[in-house]
């Protein structure tokens, strides 16, 4: 029994999808053969009865009964009726009050008829089978009635029954051979858009994800999954393309420090020189080593955030007290650059977070006000409760971003002005790593932005839950 099962779970899904429409096909013909053969047997039979009720009421108004004894009437009315009778297949036995028989006409049984009874018997004998209709015959007052039974034989009934039943036997195997066809049909054209499906994926490589199913077909369960899988490819692509843009980007990012590196070293290398001008090379090697760290720190940070592996614990944050640190940590820098530096925070934001991975959040989307923000400009902090959510605004008053370039604002190396960002010592990292925070923190990060009027960096981070009230009595810290 498992190596037939075994067997079975190997069958292509078309076999199997033939074989149980076929079973089913069969179990529906068997119960409507069965259905069909139950009520035209059960038709014929009422047929047969009603016949039988007609002939009798016939043969009752061509009866006279004087005294005790019934009889059919000699004229020549009652004679044909008993001819019609006779000649449809119809028999006649006429009884007296004490049973003795008075006439009889017509198709009978060879056995005796069973004693009266009013209604309808069925009588076998033998092969043949008799269907009799027993009713009293009217009678004068004060006289007993005698009966009148009419009988017929069902072989012409069972006769066409067993014809439909071979009928039906005879004409299964064509109509299951049909429906097996029909089967594979149907499996064929139910499973068309999965054969598309495999076809594609067997064509797909690493270097190619641009094919697609194409299916046209209806929102079913089929359309469903060819849908998916579009839109699965479609993913892969866009992260594929990522990453080979991510790849040549480090690439590029990792070389020009240390090609800085190697050129200051073959030249120091190049003749003796005084210690003076070592040392200003060593500061000169000291500085693209520490961009070099902080770009493999940056990459490394990022990677975990993306990964999930830099978790972020439910640590209840006062993001107002925090976004007001970060505002006096920068107002220096935003000095030297003459800026002016703007904070309207309310008080009691609160969140749930990490105060590092915060910290450098907005510390991130800061720097990078202040970095395109040209001297004499305005950069704001605002905050406000929106919903269920605290929204902080980083805005400037630079240069603004165009609308081409928004979409990939947050990718990884992305630059909307790439040589203003490398004069300024950037990597293209900044705002990515914001948004990975923010969505690391259960929020998002946005941004809005016009040529020649600014830009606009919205962070929402879900409000934490209300601290619990301490308990009267306690001494509050």
């Amino acid at each position: 029994m498992r190596s037939h099962w075994w067997a079975y779970r190997h069958w292509p899904i078309r076999l199997r999808l033939t074989v149980w429409y076929m079973l089913l096909f069969d179990v529906v013909l068997l119960l409507f053969s069965g259905y069909l053969h139950l009520r035209v047997e059960r038709g014929l039979e009422a047929q047969v009865d009603r016949g039988l009720r007609l002939a009798a009421t016939q043969v009752v108004a061509a009866t006279d009964q004087a005294g005790d004894r019934p009889a059919l009437q000699a004229t020549p009315d009652a004679q044909a009726l008993l001819q019609q009778l006779q000649g449809a297949g119809y028999g006649v036995r006429l009884t007296a009050a004490d049973g003795a028989t008075v006439a009889r006409f017509g198709a009978l049984p060879t056995a005796p008829l069973p004693p009266p009874a009013a209604g309808y018997t069925t009588l076998a004998q033998g092969e043949d089978t008799w269907r009799v209709f027993a009713a009293r015959l009217p009678a004068p007052p004060g006289a007993a009635p005698g009966w009148l039974q009419v009988t017929q034989s069902l072989a012409p009934v069972q006769q066409l029954s067993e014809d439909l039943s071979n009928q039906v036997l005879f004409a299964a195997p064509a109509v299951v051979f049909l429906a097996g066809l029909g089967g594979v049909f149907l499996a064929d054209r139910a499973l068309r858009p999965i054969d598309r499906l495999t076809r594609t994926a067997q064509q797909l490589g690493a270097h190619d994800l641009s094919r697609r199913t194409g299916y046209r077909g209806p929102a079913d369960e089929v359309g469903r999954l060819a849908t998916t899988f579009d839109q699965m490819l479609e993913r892969l692509e866009a992260a594929f393309a990522r990453e080979r843009r991510f790849t040549a980007d480090a690439a590029h990012e990792l070389r020009t420090p240390l090609t800085a590196l190697k050129g200051q070293l073959g030249v120091a290398l190049s003749q003796p020189r005084a210690a003076a001008e070592y040392a200003a090379v060593l500061r000169d090697l000291d500085e693209q080593v520490d961009r070099l760290i902080r770009l493999s720190t940056d990459l490394l940070f990022l990677a975990r955030l993306e990964q999930g592996r830099a978790q972020v614990p439910p640590e209840r944050v006062d993001l107002s007290a925090l976004l007001e640190t970060i505002v006096d940590h920068v107002r220096p820098l935003a000095a030297e650059r003459a800026l002016a530096l703007e904070a309207a925070i309310p008080a009691g934001l609160a969140v749930t977070g990490q105060v590092d991975h915060l910290s450098r959040l907005f510390l991130n989307l800061l720097d990078n006000a202040l970095k395109y923000t040209p001297a004499g400009g305005r950069v704001a902090v605002r905050g406000c409760v929106a919903g269920a959510s605290a929204r902080v605004t980083v805005s400037d008053t630079g240069p603004g971003i165009a609308a081409a370039h928004l979409p990939h604002l947050f990718d990884r190396f992305y630059r909307a002005a790439a040589d203003r960002s490398r004069a300024a010592g950037g990597a293209g990292l900044g705002l990515a790593m914001a948004a990975e925070l923010a969505r690391a923190h259960g929020g998002a990060l946005a941004v809005a932005s016009t040529v020649g009027a600014g830009s606009a960096f919205t962070v929402s981070l879900p409000l934490a839950a209300p601290a619990p009230a301490a308990p009267p009595g306690s001494r509050q810290p």
